[in-house]
């Protein structure tokens, strides 16, 4: 039963700290533009060359 009164401010830590996030997304900016970026993939035309990262200097390099 005792565990009841250490659960129960517990979880509202919890939920004050998940709105306390939420409402810090919201004036940041993070909901402003919904439609966009699932509409990018549609327009980009891929032809930008794929990103090749160059040999690390740690490895040894066989001929």
């Amino acid at each position: 039963m005792i565990v009841i009164l250490l659960l129960i401010p517990l979880s509202v830590l919890i939920a004050a700290g998940f709105l306390w996030a939420f409402f810090w997304a919201v004036r940041s900016g993070q909901y402003e533009d919904t439609t966009t970026p699932s509409l990018r993939i549609l327009t980009e035309d891929g032809s930008r060359p794929a990103k090749t990262e160059p040999l690390s200097t740690n490895e040894p390099q066989h001929h």
